[in-house]
């Protein structure tokens, strides 16, 4: 709303932040402050920035919150050195350097909420803060003013990201409540706390929103059934114990659907690992916030720094053994129905805690809960259209198309890793949430950052047919896909220049590799599959990891079939590939890369960046954009990713 006014915006924000506790502190009638405090925090969530839609030239952040933000996220990389990608995470918010297997973990040990702002970042900081004061001897309303006020800079500072708003504004209740002493309902605390961001309407998609206000009604929930069914049972550090499990246990159980909707597992160790890593959490946060505060005086930055390197080991030591246990998540195909299924269980959890007569909810959330293995998948129809979704897999490749009639064709699978693979953890999920058959696999070369999931996905999916650069030799990971074809009746067929698939109103054409070209090759990249998909008058190209040397040789035998509309960008923007007479071949109107955040490569190569931009290709990378979508009707190009939408120009009569 306000976003679009610049700098009215943050004067707005600043204004509100300033005149606050002057107000509040003059006010008699402490619904004045409520006021006050909640338009405060409308102008924040109004003046959050919108996604940044993309260049040819990746663009420097143009408004003032995401310039603080890249500020403290490189003040935080030169004082956390190793320990950087975890602390931006729990600092910032900024998860696009965390690595994939690491995500992967966190997920299976139940705590990958952790890794975001959320509720109990923020509370945790604001408690600290009133703490200092209170320390300083500063009065305790002011105390408490000054915590709050400095919480919602932070809040600012951060992006504004829904959870952390959600929870300023419960914080701001909870002031006044003490202010005024007054009880307030925490189911109506709650409510304004979800409502305030919402002025962002998009906010209510984002899945960090939604499990932030999901985990908070499972908190509230577990407190009401703890004060009424077991507080006079249990006390001293029993009680304690018991109260926490009892809360982390229904936190989980309401938050599990939208979690195996989303990440399409459940792991059943997380009551536990979450008892376990929040007062982790709770000791490390502020000193993190310390170091982040002290960054302009290096040494102190560092001392903090060094300070809090024991408990961030301990935490990510926690997500290790916990995902390391003997059945700690098991993988779950969630569909539409039950889904849904599953909310009603949450809800009927929920109104089981808080009812004075829980049987009536208990029995409806049992049945819902008998029905769910049973209840059918809903079956697609024709989506009108084509769309390629580019999965953001970390360091690797697996793109997804699906077609005009639903059915998917996967390209590459994604890596693999001690314990776990993308295939099982974001390839399956990705397409089980949105239904459809997988009708055919191609692998564009055996290495384990594009076959490493093919395995699970096959095992799982049974496509029809496995398409393969046969390329001698490989990684474990190729051999176990083969295995999986052949265990499950996959027809097996090798690439060849020339053969051309159509599924639905989709032609996929292979352009590579040759049989003649690849004898002598070493390189598995150099024998890349290339397919061309045409859908209408629009073309995706897609190159696996093929380097200057089979781009020359495409140059050579099918220059005049290279042109394309959207271009996924040849090993993960590597330099050794995307040569100039290549891209003027191409000439792509979008360009995606698939990378990995802060990976060892370097990828993707600033001369890459900077040959796209020239060629006239707006860029788009799965590190910072996450996954990306590509949706046509055969002639228009539409656009998601970052959670926003757009259409790209280009010459739609093919030409």
């Amino acid at each position: 709303m306000l976003a679009g006014f610049g700098g009215f915006a943050w004067v707005a924000i600043a204004v509100a932040l300033v005149v606050l506790p002057l107000c509040l502190l003059r006010a008699r009638d402490e619904r004045i402050g409520l006021v006050l405090i909640f338009a405060a925090a409308a102008v924040i969530a109004a003046a959050s920035p919108p996604p940044e839609r993309p260049t040819g030239r990746h663009a420097a952040p143009a408004d003032f919150l995401s310039r603080v933000r890249a500020r403290a996220a490189r003040s935080i990389d030169r004082t956390f050195a190793d320990d950087a990608p975890l602390a931006r995470a729990l600092l910032i918010a900024d998860q696009r350097q965390i690595p994939t297997e690491m995500r992967d973990r966190y997920a299976a040990a139940g705590i990958v909420h952790m890794l975001s702002i959320s509720g109990l970042h923020v509370a945790v900081i604001a408690a600290a803060m009133e703490l200092l004061f209170q320390v300083a001897r500063m009065p305790r309303r002011a105390a408490l003013f000054v915590a709050f006020v400095a919480t919602g800079v932070y809040v600012a500072v951060i992006g504004a990201p829904a959870p952390a708003l959600r929870s300023a504004a419960m914080l701001g209740v909870a002031m006044v409540s003490r202010l005024a002493q007054r009880p307030t309902s925490p189911w109506a605390a709650l409510a304004i706390g979800a409502f305030v961001p919402l002025f962002a309407p998009r906010t209510v998609l984002d899945v960090g929103y939604q499990l932030s206000v999901l985990g908070m009604c499972g908190l509230v929930a577990a407190g009401s059934l703890w004060r009424r069914r077991f507080s006079k049972r249990l006390d001293g550090w029993k009680g304690h114990v018991a109260r926490e499990l009892l809360t982390s246990l229904i936190a989980c159980a309401v938050t599990a659907p939208l979690v195996a909707w989303v990440f399409g597992r459940l792991s059943l160790i997380a009551p536990i690992s979450n008892l376990i890593a929040a007062p982790i959490v709770t000791l490390a946060q502020p000193v993190l916030f310390l170091a982040l505060l002290l960054a302009p005086i290096g040494a102190a930055a560092r001392i903090c720094a060094e300070a809090v390197h024991p408990l961030l080991f301990a935490f990510d030591w926690i997500a290790w053994s916990a995902a390391s246990i003997p059945g700690a998540a098991v993988t779950v195909a969630t569909t539409l129905p039950t889904a849904l299924l599953g909310a009603l269980v949450a809800a009927a959890l929920v109104s089981a805690c808080v009812s004075r007569f829980p049987s009536r909810p208990a029995i409806f959330g049992l049945a819902a809960l008998a029905v769910m293995p049973i209840v059918p998948a809903i079956p697609l129809g024709r989506t009108g259209g084509v769309e390629l979704h580019v999965l953001d897999v970390g360091q690797g490749d697996a793109i997804l198309l699906r077609t005009d009639a639903g059915r998917w064709v996967l390209f590459d699978a994604g890596p693999a890793w001690p314990g776990g693979d993308a295939g099982r953890s974001t390839v399956l999920p990705y397409i089980l949430r949105r239904g459809g058959s997988l009708e055919a696999f191609v692998l564009s070369h055996p290495h384990t950052d594009h076959v490493g999931g093919a395995a699970s996905v096959l095992a799982a999916m049974h496509p029809h047919t496995y398409w393969d650069a046969a390329f001698a030799g490989g990684s474990e990971a190729y051999s176990l896909s083969l295995d999986a074809a052949r265990k499950y009746g996959i027809e097996w067929h090798r690439v060849h220049p020339g053969d051309s698939v159509r599924v639905d109103g989709v032609t996929l054409t292979f352009l590579a590799p040759d049989s003649v070209w690849t004898v002598g090759l070493k390189d598995p990249n150099l024998a890349s599959t290339i397919a061309v998909v045409r859908f209408g008058v629009v073309r995706f190209l897609l190159v696996g990891d093929a380097e200057r040397e089979e781009e020359d040789w495409l140059l050579g035998q099918h220059r005049d079939e290279l042109r394309a509309d959207v271009l996924k960008v040849g090993h993960h923007g590597s330099s050794t590939s995307s040569s100039d007479a290549f891209l003027a071949a191409v000439h792509p109107d979008l360009a995606i890369i698939s990378v990995g955040a802060g990976n060892k490569y370097g990828h993707p190569s600033a001369d890459v960046l900077r040959a796209l931009s020239l060629a006239g290709a707006a860029v788009l990378r799965t590190d910072e954009a996450g996954t990306v979508i590509v949706r046509t009707d055969g002639a228009r190009i539409e656009i998601e990713a970052g959670g926003d939408r757009w259409q790209v120009a280009h010459d739609s009569s093919g030409h």
